[in-house]
């Protein structure tokens, strides 16, 4: 078996990192002794800037959160720079326990119409972004757990070619719209525009503006974005001072309803 296995993800607060990390890892364990896992982490802009390309020899297990029920929309066109030239592709979606819609089959499309052949797909919950308590801890040992299994079942997968045949995911074609939250009156309201403030807390080391996956915090100037905010939440739950924070009213009636509305424990869904 030459295979080569490759963990491959988008992570800001490093909750699909884990899953990802954890699937790639037990794949490798399961087919061979001693097989390394070539880490791909794509969070940071400079490591989007030159394309990737793989090979039939190649194993990639690619993760990204869901971002309003879909693929966020900002890693678009690095996804599809990806190509596969026949490599064997595991799609993880990683959501924050609301539900990740069309998110999964949109990412295996993208790898299928890459080059890439899709033998495996899940999606996982982690904490949401925007809360502490929704997804709380996750993913936590239960999921990790399933994890392995799941890898286990690929690594099965992997190494009985009779067995590589393609799958199909949950999902919608053509995709959803990107979900949108509402106001009081029902009307749906637009957060894209919505970026997080800083308290006199701050302790001006930095690190906001070198976990900001879009690079948009001032380095100079902590308080000031230079570019776009995902509301990823690296800034907020990374920042050893608390000292970010948001105060829109849309978006914090949005994390109130997401952390009542959908409390109850999902679990993860796999296809194989």
């Amino acid at each position: 078996m030459e295979k080569k296995i490759n963990a491959m993800y988008f992570s800001a607060t490093d909750t699909t990192k884990k899953v990802v990390s954890g699937i790639a890892e037990s794949i490798a364990a399961n087919i061979g002794e001693g097989l390394i896992v070539n880490i791909i982490d794509f969070t940071l802009p400079d490591a989007r800037k030159d394309p990737m390309s793989f090979t039939k020899d190649d194993v990639l297990v690619l993760g990204v959160p869901v971002y309003a029920g879909r693929v966020p929309n900002v890693l678009l066109n690095y996804l599809n720079s990806i190509t596969g030239d026949g490599a064997l592709a595991i799609p993880i979606v990683v959501y924050g326990n609301r539900n990740y819609d069309d998110a999964l089959i949109e990412l295996k499309d993208i790898l299928e119409l890459n080059g890439f052949k899709v033998i495996a797909g899940g999606a996982f919950v982690g904490e949401h972004s925007f809360s502490r308590i929704l997804g709380k801890d996750r993913p936590d040992e239960k999921d990790i757990t399933i994890a392995r299994e799941f890898a286990r079942q690929i690594a099965k997968k992997i190494t009985n070619p009779d067995y590589l045949t393609s799958i199909s995911v949950k999902g919608n074609t053509p995709y959803r719209k990107y979900y949108m939250p509402k106001n009081v009156d029902g009307s749906p309201v637009d957060i894209r525009k919505v970026t997080p403030k800083t308290n006199s807390d701050c302790i001006d080391c930095k690190l906001c503006a070198e976990v900001c996956p879009m690079g948009s915090i001032d380095h100079e100037d902590v308080s000031k974005l230079n570019g776009i905010c995902i509301k990823c939440g690296a800034c907020i739950k990374k920042c050893p001072a608390q000292a970010k924070y948001y105060d829109s009213e849309d978006y914090l009636r949005h994390k109130y309803e997401l952390e009542t509305e959908f409390a109850a424990r999902r679990e993860p869904e796999l296809f194989i």
